[in-house]
């Protein structure tokens, strides 16, 4: 430790691990005469300062009779590195960048995510959460933040993050993350928009739809029916069958969106990216719905960084997407031009491993996009522990099929697990070709609130300690599990 603080009182860095001690090479972080280091000692990370200036007297720490500082990762010492150093703070990226989202359900995956995106042409939205994601894990919009600010300290990492209040609802929900400082904000407007105009004959369509008001009506019928929209190459049509579904799908969402950026995002003094997301419904975003959304968002003066249709076939969780991807390429060859038209970016909820369809955004958004991915960073913590933890795996294991039913209540997914392999035909060797079947792996993806809440008779934690003790100790094998799954994700989007 000697060593270190003296070549850190010189403005390099000794590069070393042991089992006491690790240091972080990439952390160095230099203000006037003040230089800080992240290290680990026995397990836990500090950051280690040196100097006599206002940034060393500012951060909380236990001063060591050598001179240097050792203070904890904090959320006040984040907030003090913040104000020194401005990429530790999260940033808005607007219309015309490459952005991909990081959720981090653990807040120790960043590190991994910025090592992979470094030297691409992407930008990170580090601080990724939903309110619901935040619920299953006990976790804060403060503890996101936190680990964001604190893996792209230890990355060195100076191009940038984005933060993004994730899916949500509720309009304290939004005032929160506003008041944070997130940069980015997804509006879920899944509540206002009906789930049964799909199955609706043309008598039931026909008489829904004249329960609106005539104002209501013959404003719409001015700007769509039976109309023909020119959107590069590609041509929009509204009969006035397809009319009258986008009308009755979206005529409560679309105020509502209006709405909350009028009064949350439109009045704030700096920029945030706004999403809107209409992915969270049954009903399939057609691309005459998408570009009804879009014009009158437009016409409303909306505007909006990025726009999440809900796409035909099935987006679930934690695998490859399952459809057509033959009409999946039509449709989304017009999304993209919708989008283009409007000047937005397409978003891609979610996007989590959806392999077989990213050659096909690459292609028809030529980089402006945004795709969402969170519980495949969780799945490869837990190929990480398949691999570093065969016994801890097997109880996980069991524990989440005797909980699935319990946590499929939050999640669409069509996970059979009558075909996952039991548990006592499979080596240690083996367990890890759990995370490569579907079925497997969307099993351990919805129940990881549940893993990770679980506690025994006693109170005491049935699996998140060893869990996170175990990750703690191979943080190596885990980054480099992340890098390899997520960078097919960035390989295959050509970024």
């Amino acid at each position: 430790m000697k060593q270190i603080a003296q070549s850190l009182k010189e403005g390099r860095v000794i590069s070393t691990s042991s089992e006491q001690v690790k240091v972080y090479d990439r952390s160095l972080h230099t203000h006037d005469t003040d230089h800080l280091l992240l290290i680990k000692v026995e397990g836990k990370k500090f950051i280690m300062a040196v100097g006599n200036g206002e940034l060393f007297n500012s951060l909380a720490g236990d001063i060591q009779d050598e001179g240097y500082k050792l203070c904890p990762l904090t959320h006040e010492n984040r907030i003090v590195l913040a104000k020194y150093f401005s990429h530790l703070s999260p940033k808005a990226f607007g219309r015309q960048s490459t952005t991909f989202g990081l959720g981090d359900r653990l807040g120790i995956a960043g590190p991994g995510h910025l090592s992979t995106l470094r030297g691409r042409k992407v930008s990170p939205i580090l601080a990724q959460q939903s309110i619901r994601e935040l619920a299953l894990t006990g976790r804060t919009y403060l503890d996101v933040l936190d680990a964001a600010s604190y893996a792209a300290f230890q990355e060195g990492f100076r191009d940038g993050y984005g933060a993004d209040g994730d899916h949500l609802k509720e309009e304290s929900d939004i005032q929160m993350s506003i008041d944070l400082g997130f940069t980015m904000l997804t509006l879920d407007c899944s509540e206002k928009i009906p789930s049964d105009i799909q199955d609706l004959n043309d008598i039931e369509l026909d008489a829904r739809y004249e329960q609106l008001s005539e104002e209501i009506r013959n404003g719409y019928e001015d700007r769509y029916l039976d109309q023909s929209f020119q959107i590069g190459e590609e041509t929009v049509t509204f009969d006035r069958k397809e009319f009258m579904k986008c009308v009755l799908i979206y005529n409560e969402a679309i105020p509502f969106m209006s709405y909350i950026y009028d009064k949350y995002i439109k009045s704030v003094d700096r920029e945030i990216d706004f999403e809107i997301s209409i992915d969270e419904t049954m009903t399939p975003t057609s691309p005459e719905a998408h570009f009804f959304v879009a014009s009158e968002l437009d016409r409303l003066q909306v505007n909006i960084f990025s726009m999440a249709p809900r796409f035909c076939g099935e987006f679930q969780k934690g695998i490859d997407y399952i459809g057509d991807l033959q009409q999946f390429e039509q449709e989304l060859r017009i999304h993209a031009a919708i989008a283009d038209h409007f000047g937005f970016k397409l978003s891609i909820h979610s996007g989590s491993d959806k392999f077989s369809v990213f050659p096909i955004v690459a292609k028809y958004t030529k980089g402006r996009f945004h795709v969402k991915t969170a519980g495949t960073n969780w799945l490869e913590a837990v190929r990480t522990i398949s691999k570093e933890n065969p016994s801890l795996y097997r109880r996980m294991h069991a524990y989440a099929l005797e909980h699935f039913h319990e946590a499929k209540a939050y999640y669409h997914v069509t996970t059979n697990i009558s075909k996952i392999k039991p548990l006592d035909q499979v080596t240690d060797e083996q367990l890890p070709d759990y995370m490569e079947e579907d079925n497997a792996r969307q099993l351990i993806h919805i129940t990881y609130g549940i893993l990770l809440k679980a506690q025994d008779e006693s109170g005491q934690s049935l699996f998140s300690k060893e869990f996170f003790d175990t990750l703690e100790k191979k943080e190596d094998a885990f980054e480099k599990s992340l890098k390899s799954h997520i960078g097919k994700h960035l390989d295959l989007l050509g970024v």
